[in-house]
């Protein structure tokens, strides 16, 4: 029998085999309600501010006070580390290091990398956690497609990934991660694309406690994406997966009060 895998709260691979990709029978758009909100900040944010931001919004949303929000931004280099983060996995703390709630184990986020997260009421969208996943996947897939790199999931390892045959036969690198929380069916944390981050800066961790496979970006690729790009082909991934978004609303900070 395979192993299970709890990283986000549900088995990844089971006896016969379940696969993420069969999840995806109907978008995750919403049953009722308001569009979610768009919101991309311009400056990096700490990732302590974010997180109260996001915890403070995830509340608001269940109590049926504010509308769901996508939140693009970028953080200062630092780690975070998941519920199922192994000690060893930290080689190097060069960078601040957050214990946080969400599933997985220790990841980077720093500039040039795209963090957004969803605060999206999966009660009226699709209860389904292993189902959002899947969905977070082929938000990733699509956005890639965008930019003719196809990403690729793996039933085995949560993300997206690429294959690079430059590197040698059955070689792959890792693009887009994943970590997910819920709050009250309302969804904390998202995903993370790597546009042009400072690769190296993943040498002080095991990323997702993966230690065959590399990281890569878009711009490690050779192809000169920018961050308006990705948010651009993001947005209309978005769509596609989960439904219409509204203009983008107030500042998350200030309408989280």
């Amino acid at each position: 029998m395979a192993a299970d895998h709890h990283d986000y709260g549900y088995p990844m691979v089971k006896d016969p085999p379940s696969r993420r990709e069969d999840l995806l029978v109907t978008r995750f758009a919403p049953a009722a309600g308001p569009a979610a909100e768009w919101q991309v900040s311009g400056a990096p944010v700490p990732y302590l501010d974010a997180v109260e931001a996001m915890e403070a919004r995830a509340t608001a949303i269940a109590d049926g006070h504010a509308p769901e929000l996508v939140w693009l931004l970028e953080h200062p280099p630092l780690y975070t580390s998941g519920t199922s983060a192994r000690a060893g996995d930290l080689r190097d703390a060069r960078f601040p290091v957050f214990a946080t709630g969400r599933g997985g184990q220790f990841t980077y986020h720093g500039p040039g990398q795209r963090v957004v997260y969803l605060m999206l009421d999966l009660k009226r969208r699709r209860p389904d956690v292993r189902a959002y996943v899947a969905s977070l996947e082929q938000l990733m897939i699509r956005t890639l497609a965008a930019f003719n790199i196809r990403g690729e999931r793996r039933e085995d390892r949560v993300g997206v990934w690429v294959a690079r045959p430059d590197k040698g036969p059955a070689h792959e690198d890792k693009i887009g991660a994943i970590g997910v929380r819920l709050k009250r069916w309302v969804s904390l944390h998202g995903i993370a694309i790597n546009v042009e981050p400072d690769l190296s800066h993943f040498g002080g961790i095991v990323p997702c406690g993966i230690q065959d496979h590399g990281v890569t970006s878009l711009v490690d690729l050779g192809l000169p994406v920018t961050m308006p790009d990705l948010d651009v082909a993001l947005k209309a991934a978005f769509e596609r997966v989960f439904g219409p978004v509204a203009a983008q609303g107030p500042e998350l900070r200030r309408a989280a009060g």
